[in-house]
């Protein structure tokens, strides 16, 4: 599968934009580690991109992502790559085995409070962020209190980056799809 066929995937089962915005955030990010680490982008990205596709059609810990592993063998996707998608959900018990499987579990709850710190800025914008900003509101537990903060920094550790060098690794792989990402603000690109 390309990039291309997973989008149409991907837009096939997700309605809601800021869950494909998720998706394409994780994706960057995914880009980001594999060109950091020097292996095969598209794979990575892949990934990235399909590793939420099914969370609108089963929106439950029982179903996500076991449930959409039927549907990405029918359309052809690797076992490699679906193997690399259940591994993102502790509940499956898919270990994190790769430095792969370790990418997606830190690149995918992270996003989603970088998106939530940029949305209050007065610029409304990834290209102003540091991961200061994100530092100051990561103290703040009320704020974006769906996002597990604890599972991100064990994710990091996994990983072996730094918490805060990961959150800038992830910033500045958003960055470059801003646009995309509804995330320009009031900034100039």
């Amino acid at each position: 599968m390309n990039r291309e066929e997973a989008l149409s995937l991907v837009r096939e089962f997700v309605k809601n934009e800021g869950l494909v915005r998720h998706m394409l955030s994780v994706e960057a990010a995914m880009r980001f580690y594999a060109e950091k680490y020097g292996e095969d982008a598209e794979t990575w990205g892949l990934i990235g991109l399909l590793h939420d596709f099914d969370w609108e059609i089963h929106p439950s810990l029982e179903q996500h992502p076991q449930a959409g592993s039927a549907i990405l063998r029918e359309r052809g996707v690797s076992e490699e790559i679906i193997q690399d998608i259940l591994a993102h959900a502790d509940h499956t018990g898919v270990p994190r085995d790769t430095v792969r499987r370790k990418a997606i579990a830190a690149c995918d709850e992270v996003t989603g409070l970088i998106t939530a710190v940029a949305l209050v800025r007065p610029s409304k914008s990834l290209y102003d962020l540091e991961a200061s900003s994100v530092k100051k509101k990561w103290k703040d537990k009320a704020f974006a209190a769906g996002t597990d903060r604890s599972e991100m920094e064990h994710a990091a550790k996994e990983l072996g980056v730094d918490i805060w060098e990961h959150v800038g690794n992830v910033i500045t792989a958003m960055k470059k799809i801003a646009p995309e990402l509804g995330l320009v603000g009031n900034l100039p690109q």
